[in-house]
């Protein structure tokens, strides 16, 4: 194991998760003074006040949770990249193939492969395929391959059905698209750090300082 890649990513688990800890309390204490006169709508839906309470808390709290453990793992895969490839970086591209955006982003540019590198995505949005594909041609006008690494795969049967979608897309103009465990081996193969046993190391040390 590459114990500097280890220990960069560990620091950084660490701040993401105290950070991730206040924006919840933060949160919290803020829903403590929240108008709770919707709750009326959820007793006439059979949900208790009490019930409603847990969905409105629990729902602030996934949605920071969603945020700090994207761009952790994001944030992860790329310090391994650049941990092989020092010369890898985020750079912007001109929309060649549209007016709207005017540029696009790619995460980690190594040579002329352009990561795309998602911890996930359950878009159901229709949109989402265009503009994606916009995206990946002009990636490839622009001379790259453009390369899709995305670690969890969405559940649902639209979300499915979308990435399935933009999967051919990436294959139809010559890019490579991983995702689940082949997301992992890639990253994996590609800068030769198994970065899912990294994380479950810190997972495991966490639990044991419980």
């Amino acid at each position: 194991m590459d114990m500097e890649v280890y220990q960069t990513i560990r620091a950084m688990a660490d701040i993401y998760a105290i950070e991730l800890q206040n924006q919840v309390y933060k949160r919290i204490h803020e829903m403590e003074n929240d108008d709770n006169s919707h709750y009326l709508i959820y007793r006439v839906l059979g949900v208790s006040d009490y019930e409603g309470h847990l969905v409105d808390l629990y729902q602030n709290i996934g949605r920071f949770l969603y945020k700090y453990a994207g761009t952790f793992l994001e944030n992860a895969a790329t310090i391994c990249i650049m941990s092989k490839y020092p010369e890898a970086r985020k750079v912007r591209i001109t929309n060649t193939i549209s007016v709207n955006p005017r540029q696009f982003e790619i995460d980690c540019l190594v040579g002329n492969i352009a990561h795309e590198i998602k911890w996930r995505d359950a878009t159901t949005d229709g949109d989402h395929i265009t503009k994606e594909g916009t995206r990946i041609k002009a990636i490839s006008a622009n001379g790259y391959t453009p390369v899709r690494v995305m670690f969890y795969y969405p559940q649902r049967e639209q979300a499915i059905r979308i990435q399935e979608n933009l999967e051919t897309l990436y294959h139809s103009i010559g890019g490579q698209y991983y995702y689940g465990d082949s997301a992992w081996k890639y990253i994996r193969d590609f800068t030769g750090i198994d970065l899912h046993e990294m994380l479950e190391q810190i997972a495991e040390s966490r639990e044991d300082r419980k």
